[in-house]
């Protein structure tokens, strides 16, 4: 099959409608039966529709950088939507929609930033597979940032996955008993499925720019190439603005402290772990506290200061009450 012109010669167009109808669809039967269980399936799914269709209409599906950074972005989104459709599965449901679920609007608009984040993360292969890009040659496969863009997709996507395992594993076993997750990656970063995920993107940017990191492409095509690490930009600024570092940092945190769950082996695992990063503990909390909050990402909205951010009566009522269960039984 030769190369389908859609639209446009980006395949900005098409990708952008063929997302807004898919998410469409699952998020009309997410709020008419209430059914959690397809909400992250949707997103990590799309990625792979998205690529596989625009692979198709390339014309290009020969070229082995084109096959590559399709077939990684596929990997990643096939692996990241059946992980968190198994854990929906196990749990039951998200709590993430409980105050969205029965609200219309609400409920719609996480579904439309679903969309941007799918349509804009997937623009580095978008791109790549257009028209516009592969009329012209490429530089044969084997490139330098093609070979550093497989290293750092292999450390990104083990990562993600061994952690992802790690974490579910953990909380398996522990339960809610206030256990700390400090096993295996989660003793080098707090998070290291967040910065497997920021590699993973990087990667795949470095592999989809060579031909014009190599001079083949020119004009318009070579600014769209260097112009897609939006989506990586994206995905970074979400993770460690938007929807993860702040809603589970501080928050959980803060948590801890009020219901008197571990805190101070929490705060001793926050003093010597990396928030992103990985870095060995023993040296991280030694680290001057000026580079935490520079190099190592460690930025002050992330920080829980309980003189500042707690409810100290909640504290309190959480220490009595410890202290009560802490209580010899008296027999008579």
């Amino acid at each position: 099959m030769g190369v389908v012109h859609v639209l446009d010669g980006y395949y900005l167009s098409i990708t952008l409608l063929i997302t807004i109808a898919y998410q469409l669809f699952f998020f009309s039967i997410a709020f008419t039966f209430k059914f959690d269980k397809l909400t992250d399936f949707a997103g990590g799914t799309n990625f792979v529709i998205l690529a596989i269709i625009t692979l198709a209409f390339s014309g290009n599906h020969g070229n082995a950088r084109n096959i590559v950074v399709s077939i990684f972005i596929m990997v990643w989104g096939a692996r990241l939507s059946g992980f968190l459709l198994f854990r929906i599965l196990k749990t039951g449901k998200d709590d993430r929609f409980d105050d969205k679920r029965d609200k219309f609007f609400p409920f719609l608009g996480f579904w439309v930033f679903q969309m941007l984040w799918v349509w804009i993360v997937s623009l580095t292969v978008t791109i790549l597979n257009s028209p516009n890009i592969t009329q012209f040659n490429q530089p044969s496969f084997g490139t330098g940032r093609d070979i550093a863009g497989v290293i750092l997709f292999t450390i990104g996507f083990i990562m993600e996955c061994v952690s992802d395992i790690q974490k579910y594993r953990f909380r398996t076993a522990h339960g809610s008993d206030g256990s700390i997750c400090d096993v295996g990656f989660f003793n080098w970063t707090r998070h290291p499925n967040y910065f497997g995920e920021i590699i993973i993107q990087f990667s795949i940017f470095m592999i989809a720019v060579s031909p014009a990191a190599y001079g083949y492409v020119h004009g318009g095509a070579y600014s769209a190439l260097y112009a897609s690490i939006v989506g990586p930009f994206f995905l970074t600024i979400l993770l460690m603005f938007v929807s993860g570092l702040p809603l589970q940092e501080r928050p959980g945190a803060k948590k801890r402290y009020e219901k008197g769950i571990n805190w101070d082996a929490y705060a001793t695992y926050l003093r010597r772990t990396s928030i992103l990063i990985p870095f060995p503990p023993q040296i991280y909390e030694k680290t001057p506290m000026f580079l935490k909050r520079t190099i190592f990402l460690e930025f002050p909205i992330y920080v829980f200061d309980p003189a500042k951010h707690a409810d100290q009566s909640k504290a309190q009522s959480a220490t009595a009450e410890e202290g009560r269960n802490d209580e010899p039984v008296l027999r008579d």
